[in-house]
């Protein structure tokens, strides 16, 4: 296989919906505490934040890797309700939520997109054969994600978070 058809089983696009019960306003101002994630997202193992607009992350879901992450703001809206970041490590792309008022009244529909390009070398190497487990391995992550915010927004802002 020629290396530019190679180079595509490596490159991901995920797109995630999530329906939440909580205003907009409280929904992004969780989401945009990036350094945060780990107190309420469990596959969000580790965030040390490198300087102003910059965090090291570790992320685990449900197949026995870590991903190491920096991710560096490059839009933050809060009249928009839009975070951005680039995404450099293990995997580089970008990801982006967007917040918005759930169709038909209350609460909030957050919008995640990502695409990334893997590029730790074992990870690339299985890119083909383990491409179906990589992709169940995001939706299980997102999913959790969901369910961990939902939890930490009916907690209220004042609940404290380990």
């Amino acid at each position: 296989m020629d290396r530019s058809r190679r180079g595509r089983w490596s490159r991901y696009r995920f797109r995630s919906l999530w329906d939440l019960d909580a205003p907009p306003e409280r929904v992004y101002a969780v989401l945009e505490q990036a350094d945060d994630y780990g107190s309420w997202w469990p596959q969000v193992r580790r965030t040390e934040r490198i300087d102003a607009h910059s965090s090291a992350l570790r992320i685990r879901s449900t197949l026995p890797y870590e991903l190491r992450i920096t991710a560096s703001e490059v839009l933050r809206d809060p009249a928009r309700r839009i975070l951005e970041a680039a995404l450099q490590g293990d995997v580089e792309g970008w990801a982006r939520w967007t917040v918005r008022p759930r169709p038909g009244g209350g609460g909030t529909r957050v919008l995640y997109e990502q695409e990334v390009e893997v590029r730790r070398p074992l990870l690339r190497r299985l890119s083909l054969p383990a491409r179906p487990l990589f992709r169940l391995n995001h939706v299980l992550m997102m999913r959790a994600g969901r369910r961990a915010l939902a939890a930490r927004l009916a907690a209220g802002p004042d609940a404290v978070w380990t």
